[in-house]
């Protein structure tokens, strides 16, 4: 466990996967997301995850789900997965009622920081829904750059969401972790 800006990062435990799922489902999904600024209701409805989507990267021996607590409460999560030369982030959550206060920027840069100091990794990449063009501004603002590589929506697997548009894409970003 550390400790960062009032914040205390851990490892997820199988008994955080209901929670997890919450924070999650909130910060993105329904009217509750609304709240925060990262919401995908206009474009996604359905679930962002699962239970079993949520436990499996707990379980998974080359991922860490790091849950972010303040004053005892979870806050926010970010998965990180070990992939050779880089780390993947993902599952970014931070509960929508504090979201813009700075908090993201903080959980990024400790992300960035324990994946580099724990696996040697020299980059770190994400995939972010291409026509979320608030949410690749913010992490270019974080050093991130696009690459123009992407990935089809998984269109039709409802673990994903449902889509409300046809034009849905993963767009790979990078950051070199030096």
């Amino acid at each position: 466990m550390e400790t960062t800006a009032g914040l205390t990062f851990r490892d997820a435990t199988d008994a955080d996967v209901d929670t997890l799922v919450a924070l999650v489902e909130s910060a993105y999904r329904g009217d509750d997301s609304r709240a925060g600024w990262t919401t995908e209701a206009d474009i996604l409805d359905g679930q962002r995850t699962d239970p079993e989507g949520v436990l499996a990267v707990i379980k998974s021996p080359d991922s860490r789900l790091l849950t972010v607590e303040r004053d005892g409460q979870v806050v926010a999560c970010c998965q990180l997965e070990h992939r050779g030369t880089y780390a993947y982030f993902g599952m970014f959550a931070v509960s929508p009622t504090l979201q813009g206060g700075g908090l993201g920027k903080v959980i990024i840069a400790e992300a960035e920081r324990i994946a580099r100091e724990t696996w040697g990794v020299t980059e770190m990449h994400m995939t972010v829904i291409s026509v979320r063009d608030d949410l690749v501004a913010w992490y270019e603002r974080r050093g991130y750059r696009r690459t123009g590589e992407m990935t089809p929506f998984p269109y039709g697997d409802e673990r994903f969401g449902v889509p409300q548009r046809d034009d849905l894409q993963f767009e790979l970003l990078v950051k070199p972790l030096v």
